[in-house]
This record gives structure tokens, C-alpha cells and sequence, in this order.
């Protein structure tokens, strides 16, 4: 079951690497960041709503006060994919995605300030990797130019990603199935898209050429979120969080080569060092905890 858990999740970190491919179809045809974040959110709500259905309508129950954490967890959702979509199309696919990766640093950040967890030597180190990583990236160290709204939105991307993972993570320590967790966040996520996004305007963007626009905006909801969702979710039951967020960095470096290979966006020499030194911190944190979760397991 091992084995075809790391496939799993080898499988749902590629997937979510495609995103910038949807993006880069859409965009063209007058989409913005808002209006593809509404349109992943509805599709993904809707095929969550038949999952969970055929699977187990058990899944709906939830308190009432935790409704207030999943509508937390909808808007880091909701800011997660926005500022990525919007730094994606300001800077550069393989930008983006490594800011908004800096996430689970962020999540390490959260936990020392306020669940007052340790601050070892490790977090240290990988917070500085991230920290010295960012400004390569970003181009802040390199000298090169660079789009401040557009690096400030992709770090926002990880800010609100880290914030849903507090939510998700609160949320299944007060008793929710994970399923449960992820339906409610995806609803309000998708409530809050389409309350800021010109709704209407979405059919005319469609209406432009929907033999091709129609499939993107199926995929960017199936295969960037509710198919890589349902894999890892599987995975997760089989390996520990920090093994899974350990092989989990194949997303960027699955992104950034779709960037370069399909997109021919040139990399810097600067941004490549700053993409390994994000990754090398990611990489390091989530092997110190699943060090703690075997630990805690014996």
C-alpha cells in the first residue's frame, strides 16, 4: 500500500503543477484571477458534491461553530488560488508557484508565535533558506527586474495557503473527517469567488470560443484540485504528513518545468538558486516531522 501511496502522491504533486497550463489558456480568452478562482471552486464544489454522495452522506454532518473554521478555510482558499492565478500572470509560472510554496514555512512561522511550539536550530536554518530563497526569486538579490505586486501577491498566495492549513488542521483535531473538512472550505471558498469575480461575465468569456475554454475550465477544477485532492487524501493514510509534504515539492518542480518546456520562460541563474533553496527548506522541515511522527508512533 506504500508503494501506491508515493504514486498517488507523485501523481496529485503533477497535476497540481499543471496548473499554469489552464491559467495560460484562459487568460487570453479575458478570464481574471478572480474568475478562474470561481470557476476551479464551482466545478470543484460540485464533483466534491457527488463524491461525497455516492461515497458517504454521513460526511455532510458538522457542528454549527465549526462552519466558522471552514469559512476560514474557504478564504485561504479563496486568497491561495486569487494571488496565485494573479502572480502567475505578473510574473511567471515558476515564480508563483515556489512563493506559494513557502506555505508550510509560513505554517512553521504560525505554529511558534501561536501554538507555542519549539523553535529548533532546523526551523531556524529552513526559515532563513526560505527567507534568502525569496529574495533570489523575487529578484530582489540578482539585481534583475522584477514585479513587486506580483512577487507581494505570490507570497500572499502562501500566507493564505498557510492560513487554510491551520483552519483544516484545527478543523480535523476537533473530530471532522478530513472529507468533511474540505467540502465545506472548497463551498465557501466558491461563495467568496463568486462574490467578488463579475460573475456574470463568465458566460461571455465562455461564449468566445467555448470548444476550448469549456475543457480548461472543466480540467483547472478536475485535475488541478478535486482528482490530485482525492489521491492525496488516499495517500495520507498510508504515509506520515511529513512524508508526504517531503515528496509533495515535486509540484513546483513539476511547475517550473512545464514553465520552461511548454512556455519557454527563461530561468535566471539567480531564481534557480532561490527555487532550490525554498525547496531545500520545505524538504528539511517536512523530514523533521515525520521524524516527530514516527517518534510519537513507537
Amino acid at each position: 500500500m506504500k508503494i501506491r501511496a508515493f504514486i498517488f502522491i507523485i501523481i496529485a504533486s503533477v497535476l497540481w503543477g499543471t496548473s499554469g497550463i489552464f491559467v495560460n489558456n484562459l487568460s487570453p480568452y479575458g478570464f481574471s484571477s478572480l474568475q478562474m478562482t470561481a470557476v476551479r471552486a464551482t466545478v470543484s464544489f460540485l464533483f466534491l458534491l457527488i463524491f461525497v454522495l455516492i461515497k458517504d452522506r454521513k460526511l455532510f454532518r458538522t457542528k454549527l461553530v465549526d462552519l466558522l473554521i471552514f469559512a476560514l478555510g474557504g478564504l485561504g482558499l479563496f486568497g491561495t488560488s486569487s494571488c496565485y492565478y494573479a502572480s502567475m500572470q505578473m510574473t511567471s509560472i515558476s515564480t508563483a508557484v515556489v512563493l506559494m510554496y513557502t506555505a508550510p514555512i509560513l505554517v512553521t512561522v504560525f505554529s511558534v508565535i501561536f501554538m507555542k511550539e519549539k523553535l529548533t536550530l532546523l526551523k531556524i536554518i529552513s526559515i532563513a533558506c526560505m527567507v534568502v530563497g525569496c529574495c533570489f526569486v523575487s529578484g530582489l538579490i540578482g539585481g534583475f527586474k522584477f514585479d513587486v505586486v506580483g512577487i507581494l501577491l505570490g507570497l500572499l498566495s502562501g500566507f493564505a495557503y498557510a492560513t487554510y492549513n491551520v483552519a483544516t488542521k484545527i478543523a480535523v483535531m476537533r473530530k471532522n473527517s478530513s472529507v468533511t473538512a474540505s467540502f465545506y472550505s472548497i463551498m465557501f471558498m466558491a461563495l467568496f469567488a463568486i462574490s467578488f469575480s463579475s460573475p456574470w461575465e463568465i458566460p461571455f468569456h465562455i461564449a468566445k470560443e467555448p470548444v476550448i475554454t469549456v475543457p480548461f475550465i472543466i480540467g483547472l477544477g478536475v485535475v488541478t484540485h478535486v482528482i490530485p485532492y482525492l489521491l492525496y487524501s488516499n495517500a495520507m493514510s498510508y504515509l506520515p504528513a511529513g512524508t508526504t509534504t517531503a515528496i509533495g515539492i515535486i509540484e513546483p518542480m513539476s511547475a517550473t518545468l512545464f514553465s520552461v518546456f511548454v512556455y519557454q520562460e527563461v530561468l535566471d541563474v539567480w531564481a534557480i538558486i532561490g527555487i532550490i533553496l525554498i525547496l531545500m527548506a520545505v524538504f528539511m522541515l517536512s523530514r523533521a516531522e515525520s521524524d516527530k511522527y514516527e517518534k510519537r508512533s513507537k
